[in-house]
């Protein structure tokens, strides 16, 4: 399950012996409450001062009690919704929410109790699974990578890329004999859903009808595109604050919204310059795939075909949820879940820590 968005809770049944074998279930998205956001918006707020990974201070602790208990809910609705019992789930796989991420500190930061959850659930909880990649030096991020491989025996082309768009974008590089380079690309949906409720009082740019409206401002997309991640080779990976808006605030709603869609999508692009052989396909997930205006903007930048996850049969809303049931039963063996290729780890390493109920 993966709260990792601001979004709500994404739960997804996976049948997985964590390698080639992956069977697909039921999924479901709870969408968080007004007041639960606030709560998650202050959580985000406090961390930027964290030092530690285990300090609690502030809203933090309660945000984390509050978060863990969603969870438990989420779950539990789950089941109900599809006739299952707890009895029946071997394993929850328990991302938690990013409030902050820094692993030039060797700092990466998800709230969530998993011993709390197990409890609540009476499911065994692998959960942290970031700590362990950052802790060694890696970038603890993406960790999706090693299922996007498994969903990749599905699909004839390669090498392809499987591009997800959340806060922030990352890619996923499978190559012709399954070799993986994965990193985070720049801005997903961050920039212009603060924009747009900025602007908008609407937290998204609904069906990108306010970035098809408004004219990209080249000038502001080159100061964008000049930040220094770019220049870095990868792995690497962002925070969700590693860019800001500021430079933006001078146009209006529309073109500062066209903008910050075409930044992403140029970001992404650029991708290509890091991958050993440039992709014949890319499959589009996360929530940026909703947005018509962003994928029009990718498919007149790059040269091969661009898809969403739908189109290549696959579930672009329960993807994350399935990657972190197929990552649990991966830390649950000792399977590595990050590679020197996908996070700059010294080695392919396992992760997680396992609670029981």
């Amino acid at each position: 399950m993966s709260g990792t968005s601001l979004d709500g809770i994404d739960v997804a049944l996976l049948r997985t012996d964590g390698e080639s074998e992956v069977s697909r279930g039921p999924a479901a998205t709870y969408p968080y409450r007004p007041d639960q956001q606030a709560v998650l918006h202050d959580a985000l707020q406090e961390a930027k001062a964290l030092e530690t990974r285990d300090s609690r201070p502030g809203i933090l602790a309660e945000a984390e009690r509050a978060l863990t208990e969603w969870h438990a809910e989420a779950v539990a609705r789950f089941l109900d919704a599809n006739g299952l019992t707890p009895s029946e789930i071997d394993l929850i796989g328990f991302h938690g929410q990013t409030v902050i991420h820094r692993p030039e500190r060797r700092l990466t930061v998800q709230l969530g109790l998993g011993p709390t959850l197990a409890r609540r659930t009476g499911i065994p909880v692998v959960y942290d699974m970031r700590a362990a990649d950052v802790a060694a030096g890696g970038q603890g991020a993406p960790l999706v990578p090693v299922y996007h491989r498994a969903l990749a025996a599905a699909v004839a082309e390669r090498p392809v890329a499987f591009v997800n768009i959340g806060g922030v974008a990352n890619m996923t590089w499978v190559g012709r004999d399954g070799e993986l380079v994965a990193f985070d690309t720049g801005p997903g949906n961050a920039l212009l859903n603060d924009w747009c409720e900025r602007h908008t009082d609407v937290p998204y740019d609904v069906d990108g009808q306010l970035g098809n409206r408004g004219r990209s401002n080249p000038v502001v997309l080159e100061q964008l595109l000049n930040h220094t991640f770019f220049a870095t080779s990868a792995p690497k990976s962002l925070d969700r604050n590693s860019f800001e808006t500021t430079i933006v605030d001078g146009l209006s709603p529309a073109d500062g919204a066209a903008t910050l869609t075409r930044f992403t999508a140029e970001s992404i692009a650029l991708g290509e310059k890091l991958v050993p052989e440039a992709p014949r396909l890319y499959i589009v997930c996360g929530g940026g795939r909703l947005n018509p205006t962003l994928i029009q903007n990718l498919r007149e930048i790059l040269e091969v075909p661009v898809i969403t996850a739908e189109d290549a049969r696959m579930n672009g809303d329960s993807m994350e949820a399935e990657a972190w049931a197929y990552l649990a039963v991966r830390c649950l063996g000792g399977l590595p879940i990050t590679f020197p290729g996908t996070t700059g780890a010294p080695r392919p390493l396992s992760g997680g820590t396992v609670a029981r109920p």
